[in-house]
């Protein structure tokens, strides 16, 4: 083949650290839209960006030169550094070092925006460990309880 076609949808989750500073729900459309401007820099495709104030949802399609480790460590940095900026309520505002990542079918890419952009009724019902269970159980995913939710 002469050039690299790729496609690839991905569901990513992570948590602020829990010693830190949560988010401010004011600032949370701020925050989701610098997130989906780092994603565009990378040449990714931001599909939805949410959540609520102690962790994100991103729904992108990865730039096809960059490996996923890379993709959201550039996220996370940049978004991080950003977030210091805009108060100093976020003096100590970091991410947790994990995050979970999950592919996502293009027949779902739908129903996934919508969950990203429901975060806020979502979470009023169920918390974000039985929320992340659900994720890594439907995955299939093994994980040890006493580390995954762990700073």
């Amino acid at each position: 083949m002469a050039s690299s076609l790729v496609k690839i949808d991905v569901h990513l989750i992570f948590h602020v650290k829990k010693a830190g500073v949560k988010m401010l729900g004011g600032d949370l459309p701020r925050i989701f839209q610098y997130v989906g401007g780092i994603i565009k820099r990378m040449d990714g495709i931001p599909y939805a960006v949410g959540g609520v104030q102690n962790h994100i949802h991103i729904l992108a399609s990865l730039p096809k030169f960059m490996a996923l480790t890379d993709f959201v460590r550039v996220i996370k940095s940049n978004s991080s550094k950003w977030i210091k900026q805009l108060d100093t309520h976020y003096t100590e505002f970091a991410w947790q070092d994990g995050y979970g990542a999950f592919s996502v079918s293009p027949s779902l890419l739908d129903k996934t925006i919508q969950y990203i952009h429901q975060q806020e009724e979502h979470h009023r019902k169920r918390s974000f460990q039985d929320e992340y269970r659900l994720f890594l159980e439907a995955y299939g995913i093994d994980y040890d309880a006493r580390y995954v939710f762990a700073d």
